[in-house]
């Protein structure tokens, strides 16, 4: 009989339409290996999901405050996985800027706090803890258009700045990692457009095909995370596989 290996993950924004989405997946999916215990927790910002599992604990967190995500990490003696899939592309008042004169800095400083800072607080904080694992891996939802050398149009400031700053800074701790954690994984995720409330306003200018149902997203995202190794760390990777440039 083959021994159990226990798999610890941690979905940060579980609320969110990928983030419920990769959490049901990790629970549907990941445990039908028998020779897998999987093990969920999850964050949300204001309103608990109603999905209960006795592998699945919810925690109320916001992710741009460093002392929820400090008290988070006490909660924690171990842990395999941290994916976060915290982001936004508009709000209720502003959404992307189509040219210069439409920036406005609160909702630049916005983009930044909730695209890029999270993730600078869980490395800081989970770092520790991930280092216990045999096989740790450290994943974020960033999007295409942070890739500077893909900008073609033009537009849309505050995002493409929030997530070439996640970029740029999984680059870097991957870089950290590769001395201090030879055995993890930083890996940049790019979902593609996904049927979310995030891009529900830019939907009707999505070609045929590519608009995809969340399942479908967490699936591969999930995938794309199980079989990276070590010498996949530091990439940026597309739903698909397909390695894309910073």
């Amino acid at each position: 009989m083959v021994e159990q290996l226990r798999l610890h993950i941690l979905v940060v924004g579980g609320s969110g339409g990928i983030g419920f989405a990769v959490v049901k997946h990790l629970l549907s999916e990941l445990s039908r290996f028998d020779f897998l215990d999987v093990h969920v927790d999850a964050t949300y910002h204001s309103q608990q999901p109603e999905l209960e599992n006795r592998r699945l604990s919810w925690h109320k967190v916001d992710a741009t405050d460093e002392a929820d995500i400090k008290r988070l990490s006490c909660e924690f003696d171990q842990l395999d996985w941290l994916i976060n899939c915290v982001g936004m592309l508009h709000t209720l008042g502003l959404g992307p800027e189509k040219n210069l004169s439409s920036i406005d800095p609160e909702f630049f400083l916005k983009n930044i706090s909730v695209n890029t800072l999270p993730s600078l607080l869980l490395a800081k904080h989970f770092t520790p803890i991930l280092r216990t694992s045999d096989n740790p891996k450290f994943a974020v939802v960033s999007a295409k258009v942070g890739s500077i050398s893909d900008n073609r149009l033009g537009g849309w400031y505050s995002y493409r700045s929030s997530k070439a700053a996640l970029n740029m800074f999984i680059k870097t701790m991957s870089i950290e990692w590769q001395r201090t954690i030879k055995k993890g994984t930083v890996l940049a995720l790019h979902p593609g457009t996904t049927d979310t409330a995030l891009s529900k306003p830019f939907q009707t200018n999505v070609p045929e095909g590519k608009l995809f149902e969340s399942s479908y997203v967490a699936h591969q995202l999930v995938d794309i995370i199980r079989t990276a190794t070590p010498d996949k760390s530091g990439h940026f990777y597309a739903y698909d596989g397909e390695q894309l440039n910073w």
